[in-house]
């Protein structure tokens, strides 16, 4: 008796990710929304730092060793036709031999770690200014990015799923997918935070804390930055003085950084309400 196999036609890679986009398409349109793609230029997945240390992170796990090069493959050559990323999930559309679904679940960061995470990241904040413009120094990018005390999950906070027929707990098409996140990192670091859970803006709240408000105001000269022009130093124009009842419009007003200043941003403001001026009648 005769064995027959039949074996799919050879389809290229770029015809593949054609086909791929446009089942992706109707997907995104069915949900209301565009496309997220991957696009990899040259043979680097990521080239920031938080997109380095977040491949470096996978990499260094035994656990998924075995698929991960397959993954890189599949990434660099545009494979990834969508990716989204919110709290705790990662959804992925990643292109193969059809369209696979990838979902991703990652654990949400205790509010212990978050907390040490904080008070640790507070005392290395050289600037609080720094921090304030969205800078971190090196020695904070370094604890968040820290192997099992950071922001980047552990192997047993990470559950994955694939459409696809293969029965490995790591397919190449969830290893792309795990790439793909670094090389967005790139140009988004905040969605780490996002995906983790976590609100970025608590580490300038910790940082202008009471306790570490006096260390965290020196600059790395060890100059005080109290008492400098703030509209200045943020290429800002402060809200004009009112005189009289009467808005004075065409001063603009400077105001002097203090600590007491720079706790006030660091902390939610409430919506101002409205003010009726006095005096004025309606014209016309």
């Amino acid at each position: 008796m005769g064995w027959y196999f039949q074996f799919k036609p050879y389809v290229p890679v770029a015809q593949r990710r054609a086909n791929a986009a446009k089942v992706a398409e109707k997907i995104a349109k069915k949900d209301g929304r565009a496309l997220e793609p991957i696009k990899i230029d040259g043979r680097a997945i990521a080239r920031t730092y938080w997109g380095k240390a977040w491949c470096d992170n996978l990499e260094s796990y035994s656990d998924y060793e075995n698929r991960l090069p397959r993954g890189r493959t599949y990434v660099r050559n545009g494979s990834v036709v969508d990716l989204r990323i919110k709290a705790g999930q990662i959804d992925a559309l990643v292109s193969g031999s059809e369209v696979y679904k990838i979902q991703i679940t990652i654990d949400k960061l205790k509010p212990g770690p978050w907390k040490q995470i904080k008070g640790d990241c507070a005392h290395s904040i050289k600037s609080v200014m720094q921090l304030l413009t969205g800078k971190l120094d090196k020695d904070v990018m370094e604890r968040l990015a820290r192997r099992d005390q950071g922001l980047f999950p552990s192997p047993k906070e990470i559950n994955m799923r694939c459409s696809c027929p293969d029965g490995a707990y790591v397919c190449k098409h969830v290893a792309a997918t795990m790439y793909s996140v670094g090389a967005r990192l790139d140009n988004e670091p905040e969605l780490l935070f996002t995906l983790r859970d976590v609100d970025h803006l608590e580490l300038i709240s910790q940082a202008v804390s009471s306790e570490n408000l006096d260390v965290a105001f020196e600059t790395e000269g060890g100059e005080t930055l109290e008492g400098q022009d703030l509209g200045a130093m943020f290429g800002i124009e402060m809200a004009p003085e009112s005189i009289g009842g009467t808005t004075t419009a065409a001063k603009k007003t400077t105001k002097k950084v203090t600590k007491n200043t720079v706790r006030a941003k660091a902390e939610p403001r409430t919506p101002a309400k409205k003010v009726t001026v006095p005096g004025r009648r309606k014209t016309g």
